[in-house]
């Protein structure tokens, strides 16, 4: 197993043996289980479905009451998938924890960075803008500028740098340093950020 499925908890900063005080991140990696497994005879490709963190009855539709109850485990709030070389050492039902790091392991991390909405190019694409800054101009700062292409081909072409909607999309930040673990608290410290906000899930996989 190379990956489990994390909560982000917060930044805080702790110091090393160095005496050197750096800033990192707290995540709280519950222990997992094994809810379905997929194989290349049945579904074309090998993984194991992994679900974490409990889930009332009342909030879980039926569709995915009847695929925990095959399982045989109470509904999960996070289900993730993870591909293998081959499931032969995995069983549904089966926990897997925090045990599968070590201390001063290298990890990537992803997860869904923070939605900002709609910006401008300025913000979004880090333009310049346009016009002066002096003589009462006002208007046109933070502008794009022309995105046409004359009359021909009289169309602006796909792909374009433009204002929109930014942030809420899938990052991944490699080579985070596993600085500590607390098995009792099921926490994993990393030095460094991660993508998201408080609380949103994060995958956490092993250097490949």
């Amino acid at each position: 197993m190379f990956g489990l499925i994390g909560k982000n908890i917060g930044m805080t900063s702790i110091f090393l043996n160095n005496e050197k005080n750096v800033p990192c991140t707290v995540i709280q990696v519950n222990p997992c289980y094994i809810v379905q497994i997929k194989t290349m005879k049945n579904d074309g490709y090998s993984s194991i479905q992994l679900g974490v963190d409990e889930k009332k009855n009342q909030k879980t539709n039926k569709p995915l009451l009847g695929h925990f109850k095959k399982s045989g485990l109470s509904p999960k709030k996070k289900l993730l998938e993870f591909k293998v070389n081959s499931v032969s050492n995995f069983n549904i039902g089966s926990k897997i924890s925090l045990d599968i790091f070590q201390e001063g392991e290298l990890v990537n991390v992803k997860g869904i960075s923070k939605g900002k909405g709609f910006q401008g190019v300025v913000k979004r694409h880090n333009f310049s803008g346009v016009g002066e800054k002096s003589h009462g101009q006002h208007n046109r700062l933070r502008a794009p500028g022309s995105i046409g292409a004359g009359s021909d081909p009289s169309r602006v072409f796909k792909g374009k740098k433009m204002g929109g909607r930014t942030g809420k999309m899938s990052i991944t930040i490699k080579n985070l340093k596993i600085l500590k673990i607390d098995n009792y608290k099921n926490l994993i410290i990393l030095k460094g950020s991660v993508p998201g906000n408080k609380k949103s899930y994060l995958i956490i996989s092993k250097k490949k």
